[in-house]
Parts: C-alpha cells; sequence; structure tokens
C-alpha cells in the first residue's frame, strides 16, 4: 500500500541538525496519521507515494518545522509562585501555570523552565527546535488504511515531536 491522506504510517528516524549533531533517535516504527494532526506538513507531503522499505532524507528549514523562535514568548516570572523544587530544563503544561503568572502567558502550549534565579523564573513557551533548521532521515516501516475513530481524532495517538512534561533533568522529544 504506496502513503496517500488518511493512512497510518509506521515510522523510525534519526534527527539531527545542520551540523549533523544528533537530537532524536526513533529505533522502534511508532504509528503516525497522515492528512491528521500527527505530522509536519512537510514530512507528509515528502511520504506521499512511498510504501514500505522506503527511506527519505529530508531538510527541514525552521518554517516548515517548529518555526522561528519568538522572543514575545519568554517570560520573566516571580519565583515564589512555583514549586521550592522546580529545576531548569522542566517543562510543564501552559494550563498549570501557578496562579499570579502574568496574563499574557498563553495557557495551551508546553512551557520549559529556561533559567531560575532567587526572585525569577524565566518561562521559554517556543517549541525547544524553534529557530532550528533540521535534517531528518526516515524510514517507512509499514502502511496501513486509518480506522474511523483515528481519522475522527486526527491522530493514530502520536503527534510528531511532541515534547511530554518529564521529571526533572530528563526531556523527551517524542
Amino acid at each position: 500500500m504506496e502513503i496517500t491522506e488518511q493512512c497510518v504510517v509506521a515510522l523510525t528516524w534519526k534527527l539531527s541538525d545542520t551540523l549533523g549533531e544528533e537530537l532524536d533517535v526513533l529505533d522502534d516504527p511508532v504509528e503516525f496519521l497522515v492528512g491528521g494532526d500527527d505530522l509536519l506538513a512537510r514530512i507528509e507531503q515528502a511520504l506521499q507515494g512511498h510504501g514500505p522499505g522506503a527511506e527519505l532524507s529530508l531538510h527541514l528549514e525552521p518554517e516548515e518545522a517548529f518555526g522561528d523562535y519568538d522572543g514575545q514568548l519568554i517570560f520573566l516570572e516571580p519565583r515564589h509562585l512555583f514549586p521550592a523544587e522546580l529545576e531548569e530544563g522542566m517543562s510543564f503544561d501552559g494550563s498549570a501555570l501557578p496562579q499570579g503568572v502574568s496574563a499574557e502567558a498563553p495557557r495551551e502550549g508546553l512551557y520549559t523552565v529556561a533559567q531560575i534565579y532567587p526572585e525569577h523564573v524565566v518561562l521559554d513557551a517556543n517549541h525547544p527546535l524553534a529557530g532550528m533548521a533540521l535534517r531528518l532521515e526516515l524510514k517507512v516501516h509499514a502502511v496501513r488504511e486509518a480506522t474511523e475513530e483515528e481519522i475522527g481524532r486526527g491522530s493514530a495517538g502520536t503527534g510528531f515531536f511532541r515534547v511530554q512534561p518529564v521529571a526533572p533533568g530528563g526531556s523527551s522529544l517524542h
């Protein structure tokens, strides 16, 4: 079966920056809905017409990936609003921002704790890969028809490079 809109593909990948530094590797195939919310548009376009066994090398400019870095998405907030165990690098959902945080800080999306000072915390709502050109090596392991439930949800259950909230000291891009 060839990849078309509204099908599910099982992919593995290696993601690196343009200098070749490895950013993420997915060794075991994960399913993504083509034509939904799981993959970046540029990746979906490149996959069209390919089938199992296909290997693709893509170069993604920031506007094709996670957008340009936006300085308007940096927020300086009072330290006392956050738990004592807060650490740099932690990420959390915007809906979990503590009471008293600036009203300008969007309540959707994810935030990363960029820096901690005695009186302030610097929050960054940019995607960790915003502003970066990326290289992506993809391999298609399987293609199948999407179920009605997957089409209705717009997802096979996994978003492409979704940043998950993680414990201190850890990070996850998928």
